[in-house]
């Protein structure tokens, strides 16, 4: 039984989805539709003949790239020429049992829907995907304790931002199998030269179904890189956390029981704030930039100590985000941040090729749970 959210999470969608196919026949009476899918197959090194109204494609390396076929497909066909396209995957030799198959063929369209294709789906599944990491740093003596990572794609040519994919992908119904890929690319990217220092990882609790299930894979990646379980943050935005309080509540204590702490994203003034902080009591706040950039305006100053204030009563470690200027690093450290997050302490870059790592003994920057 197959999921669309990519077979690590058994629990959502047990839509069963088609295996693997090493050969395909397409066929339509439309006539520039087959010199396409043609000219697509042929670029990807498929093997392509063709016949009136029909096209034979293999491929001959088990069945990968014409899975990638299908979502080029979906991208440049339009919706009236996949449904004027009948397809059949791994069809018998010959004869009447070809015939019956091709009469009875499901559409393009349809064909794709079984997959889980679509047009944002295809544009997540050519993506090339990675993370980029941007230091927090010590108020005090400004060292570097700990790095955010954050998704980056190269799609299309051109370099798009975690917000865009993660936008396409909970439009196409592929959130949940997004964020396990932005998990597992912060902890296998920062494997080799993380050393000492904390790794924040953002996550989306809708995307977690069953913690036990759905994030044994990422369990998986951050023993294998032999980092710390101490040294993770799963850092949740406010926004996100609103939802289901008690599905949050629940997917947060399985993560504080792999020794992972907490960190509560976009902070600021409010009831929500107030109220997740008590019902979250996260070992990590970070303030909202929107609000730290607001300094020296007085109403900002007042929100902000309350804040920190609120944190530090909780047990939890502050983060000012957004901290561009000295005057800013100055100003939330007078009001009592322990950390500093912004382009004056560096921006997000992808590390360079792993370097040894830190001797000692790594000690956690941030306290674990009470």
């Amino acid at each position: 039984m197959g999921t669309i959210c990519g077979g690590v999470c058994g629990c959502r969608q047990n839509w069963p989805l088609p295996g693997p196919a090493t050969r395909a026949l397409l066929a339509t009476s439309v006539g520039h539709v087959l010199p396409t899918v043609s000219r697509l197959a042929k670029g990807m090194g498929l093997a392509v003949s063709s016949a009136p109204q029909l096209v034979d494609i293999a491929d001959e390396r088990g069945g990968r790239r014409l899975e990638t076929l299908f979502h080029r497909l979906a991208r440049e066909l339009t919706a009236a020429e996949t449904e004027a396209v009948r397809v059949v995957t791994d069809p018998p030799a010959g004869g009447a049992a070809l015939t019956v198959r091709l009469l009875t063929a499901p559409t393009l369209a349809v064909e794709l829907a079984r997959r889980g294709v679509t047009v944002e789906v295809g544009v997540l599944a050519e993506a090339e995907l990675w993370s980029v990491y941007q230091p927090i740093v010590s108020l005090a003596d400004r060292s570097e304790v700990a790095h955010e990572a954050l998704l980056r794609g190269y799609v299309d040519g051109r370099e798009v931002g975690g917000g865009d994919l993660f936008f396409v992908a909970e439009q196409a119904g592929w959130l949940d199998r997004l964020d396990r890929i932005g998990r597992e690319s912060a902890i296998t990217g920062a494997a080799g030269w993380l050393g000492r220092s904390d790794l924040f990882i953002n996550v989306h609790p809708t995307s977690i179904y069953r913690p036990q299930v759905c994030l044994a894979s990422t369990e998986r990646a951050a023993h294998d890189a032999g980092i710390a379980p101490g040294q993770l943050v799963v850092e949740v935005v406010e926004s996100h956390a609103i939802a289901d309080r008690g599905h949050l509540v629940s997917v947060l204590e399985h993560y504080r029981s792999l020794g992972w702490r907490v960190a509560l994203d976009h902070v600021a003034a409010g009831w929500s704030s107030l109220s997740l902080l008590a019902a979250v009591r996260p070992e990590v706040v970070k303030l909202d930039k929107g609000l730290v950039q607001e300094l020296p305006d007085a109403g900002a100053r007042t929100v902000l100590r309350a804040l920190v204030d609120l944190a530090h009563q909780l047990g939890a470690v502050v983060v000012a985000e957004g901290v561009e200027t000295e005057q800013l690093a100055d100003e939330v450290a007078d009001l009592g941040a322990d950390l500093g997050q912004g382009w004056l302490f560096g921006r997000p870059v992808r590390p360079d090729p792993p370097v040894e790592e830190l001797e000692g003994r790594w000690q956690p920057v941030v306290p674990a749970r009470r």
